[in-house]
C-alpha cells in the first residue's frame, strides 16, 4: 500500500512481538475456527479468501484439507504478514497460498490478485478487531462469487456463561483492542436480505462464539 493507515499502525504496534507467541497463545480461546474450515468446502478447482489471515494458520489448514483449492488471504498489518510468509514457506505452501497487505474495508481482489471473486470468503475472529467491522462485511460480500459463501466466525456475548468470565473475558479482549460484536447477527441477517441469500447462524459453548454462513445465490453477482 502507498499510505500505511492508524489502524495498520495500530495492529502492527500490538504484533511486532505479538506475532511470535500469537497461535501459541491464542490456541485454547478462538474456538470454533476448526469448524469454519470445516465448512468450507469450496468447490474443486475453487478460491478461498481469508479477510484478516494474521499468522496464515487458518490458510495453511485450509490449504492442506482442500488441496486443489487456491488459497488468499490478506492483513492490514505488515507485522502480521511477516509471519505469515514464514509459515506458508515452512510449509512449503509458496505456490498455493497468495498473501496481501490490505484494508478489509476497501481493497480490490482484482489488484491484489487478478482475481474477480472467491467462491469461499471467511473472517475467523478478526471482524471483533476491525474497527470498521460492517463495511468490512460489506465489502466482503461483495467479492463471494455467486453461489459461494461468506463464512464468520467470531466471540459471541457468553450469555449463557457466568457473569463474571463474560465482564473478565471482555476487559481482557479490550487490552488487544478485540471487541466482540453485539449485533452481528443483525448485521448478517440484513446483508443476507439485501443480496436475496441465504443466512445460518448459530452459537458455540454456551455463546462463547458464534459462527455463521451467508450463501449466494446462484447465478447472481453480489455486486
Amino acid at each position: 500500500m502507498s499510505s500505511v493507515s492508524a489502524n495498520a499502525r495500530t495492529m502492527d504496534g500490538i504484533y511486532r512481538h505479538q506475532r511470535h507467541i500469537y497461535d501459541l497463545t491464542r490456541r485454547y480461546y478462538l474456538l470454533g475456527r476448526n469448524d469454519l474450515i470445516a465448512a468450507l468446502q469450496p468447490p474443486s478447482g475453487g478460491t478461498v479468501l481469508e479477510i484478516g489471515s494474521g499468522t496464515a494458520r487458518n490458510l495453511v489448514l485450509t490449504a492442506e484439507r482442500y488441496r486443489d483449492a487456491h488459497i488468499f488471504g490478506i492483513d492490514i498489518s505488515a507485522e502480521m504478514l511477516k509471519s505469515a510468509e514464514a509459515t506458508i514457506s515452512k510449509n512449503r505452501l509458496d505456490g498455493r497460498v497468495t498473501l496481501a497487505q490490505a484494508d478489509a474495508t476497501r481493497f480490490d481482489p482484482r489488484d491484489l490478485f487478478g482475481v474477480e471473486n472467491f467462491d469461499r470468503v471467511f473472517f475467523s475472529y478478526s471482524l471483533s478487531m476491525i474497527p470498521g467491522w460492517e463495511a468490512a462485511l460489506h465489502q466482503a460480500v461483495q467479492v463471494v462469487a455467486p453461489g459461494g459463501e461468506l463464512h464468520v466466525v467470531d466471540f459471541g456475548q457468553q450469555t449463557a456463561l457466568p457473569g463474571w468470565f463474560g465482564r473478565g473475558l471482555k476487559a481482557w479482549l479490550a487490552r488487544f483492542h478485540v471487541s466482540p460484536r453485539a449485533n452481528l447477527r443483525q448485521a448478517m441477517t440484513a446483508i443476507a436480505a439485501d443480496h436475496g441469500a441465504e443466512l445460518r447462524f448459530s452459537t458455540l459453548y454456551r455463546d462463547y462464539a458464534n459462527i455463521a454462513c451467508i450463501r449466494m445465490p446462484q447465478g447472481q453477482s453480489s455486486v
